[in-house]
């Protein structure tokens, strides 16, 4: 019998790239592996994780970093194209702006910034994740699609699971898809920061805490997942069954 592939791929220039395939969805039907991939940036990319990502067809990028972000890492990588979805990040901006009235900031306050960022997903950005269910829907380029930010964890790990809650995943397997990225995610070393460690510890990682604050609010404001997919997204009914026929394994 033939493994499953890997969900986590061995790259060298960057840690947080894995697949969305092989979780149950609508009717018990698996999500298609090496169709849809998370990743944490891409520009520190080697020939060889080049290669592999030819390999496996990879032949679209997403990114919603924000503008200085890709600027300061830019990349092309010949055969994908390139689709700047950017989110702003919100959150050092807001931790700035708490340490410059005189308060240390906390691992509480981390929290709190870290929450307030997702529900920022919810609203303020659900433009770019129409966006990207668009692509993900495109007749016109059915290929496997990379979507990735920065870590490839708060921007990227809502989309995630955006993508496989309309799939039919249950929450709780979603979630430990999302938390994955603890296990998986190296911070880059050489960065200079003047926040203690223990704040440090929350804005390089995720909590359950992130994004249920943005799946209550989804919940609460938008009568669940499904209303906000086709409110707010664009994603009708329709749509979300085209979506399960390109994405889930078939009876």
């Amino acid at each position: 019998m033939q493994s499953a592939p890997t969900r986590s791929l061995p790259l060298a220039g960057a840690t947080n790239f894995r697949d969305l395939g092989g979780y149950a969805g609508h009717g018990g039907r698996t999500v298609k592996w090496r169709r849809i991939f998370r990743s944490d940036h891409l520009a520190g990319l080697t020939a060889q994780d080049r290669a592999l990502l030819a390999e496996l067809g990879v032949a679209r990028a997403v990114d919603f970093r924000g503008q200085a972000e890709s600027a300061a890492y830019a990349y092309a990588l010949p055969g994908i194209s390139y689709h700047p979805l950017a989110i702003e990040p919100t959150v050092v901006q807001r931790a700035l702006e708490l340490q410059r009235t005189g308060r240390q900031l906390t691992a509480q306050d981390a929290v709190a910034l870290m929450q307030d960022t997702y529900r920022g997903f919810v609203h303020d950005n659900a433009h770019r994740f129409a966006e990207l269910f668009r692509l993900l829907l495109d007749e016109g380029s059915a290929t496997p699609l990379v979507f990735h930010c920065t870590a490839g964890k708060d921007r990227t790990g809502f989309a995630a699971a955006l993508i496989l809650l309309a799939l039919g995943v249950p929450r709780e397997v979603v979630m430990q898809d999302y938390l994955l990225t603890n296990t998986l995610y190296r911070r880059p070393e050489g960065l200079a920061s003047h926040a203690p460690d223990e704040v440090l510890a929350v804005l390089w990682r995720v909590q359950e805490e992130f994004l249920n604050a943005a799946l209550h609010m989804v919940d609460t404001e938008f009568q669940g997942v499904d209303a906000y997919l086709g409110d707010v997204l664009g994603v009708s009914a329709a749509a979300r069954q085209a979506l399960a026929v390109r994405y889930l394994e078939q009876p």
